[in-house]
């Protein structure tokens, strides 16, 4: 599967200097359907590119998979105008994946289809406060610098969303791109998961605003922290501080906010990366 995740468009440009015709590389945004056993799952608006991270991490943070090896196959086939990933799983994986899809069945018409699909929306978050990575805040300021240098995809565009991967001493060992937050972040996890990256080493960084899904997410990947350059939640500070994460946003320059467990976060100075 070779589909660009850029395209170049014509369009006008107006400046101070005046006006000019000219091209810009802009994103594209594809339909990705997430198909397991031969179902549709989910089907997710994303950026055609690192697509097998992208199965592998989503099956991993919504709880499908535990671990890469409870995958049997994964194919990635064009179809039209959008994408499917066909995943089988292997037995006994599969059987805890049908057991969860009829749970989740509700009836049809219902405002709110069946009380299991609100608990599953609301699912507990994995503690992570047991992890003793402790960053400076030199180490914040320096892991979105540096993962602003692992964004090739936004330097084209400035359209799209990055999640990157930031261990001391080392910086950003891994960073993935995607239209969608969310998709970012799945797609870091399969990412570290395919490298055998272990999660509590380090911290998850965004380029968005935290959710409760983006705390979710980066709890499943293990890490003890997310940092962000957006603003949370509400429910996103609360299931953080629940799950032991601390949550630093608003990471501007040496500028930032610590909603949760700010006991992690040390005086001393950063381990310097280039």
């Amino acid at each position: 599967m070779s589909r660009p995740p850029l395209t170049s468009t014509p369009r006008i440009a107006r400046r101070a200097m005046g006006t000019s015709a000219s091209a810009r590389m802009v994103p594209e945004e594809t339909p990705v359907a997430l198909s397991y056993a031969g179902t549709t799952h989910a089907v997710m608006m994303a950026s055609p590119a690192d697509l097998e991270d992208f199965a592998l991490g989503f099956s991993l943070t919504e709880g499908i998979i535990s671990s890469p090896d409870e995958i049997d196959t994964l194919d990635v086939e064009e179809m039209g105008p959008g994408i499917d990933i066909r995943i089988h799983l292997k037995d006994t994986a599969n059987r805890r994946f049908e057991a969860r899809r009829r749970r989740l069945a509700g009836p049809v018409g219902c405002g709110l289809c069946g009380i299991e699909s609100i608990e599953e929306a609301m699912r507990e978050v994995r503690a992570v406060g047991h992890a003793g990575l402790t960053l400076s805040p030199g180490d914040i300021s320096g892991a979105v610098r540096l993962l602003a240098k692992s964004q090739p995809l936004h330097a084209e565009t400035g359209a799209v969303h990055a999640a990157g991967f930031y261990v001391p001493s080392k910086g950003i060992v891994a960073a993935r791109e995607d239209v969608g937050r969310h998709n970012a972040l799945d797609k870091l996890a399969g990412a570290l998961a395919r490298a055998g990256v272990d999660g509590t080493t380090g911290a998850v960084v965004v380029t968005s605003r935290v959710s409760v899904e983006m705390v979710q997410k980066a709890a499943a990947i293990g890490s003890s922290f997310i940092l962000a350059v957006s603003a949370p939640t509400a429910l996103a500070i609360r299931t953080a501080e629940a799950a032991g994460m601390t949550l630093v946003a608003l990471v501007r320059g040496d500028e930032h906010d610590i909603f949760t467990h700010p006991d992690r976060i040390s005086s001393g100075a950063a381990k310097h990366v280039a």
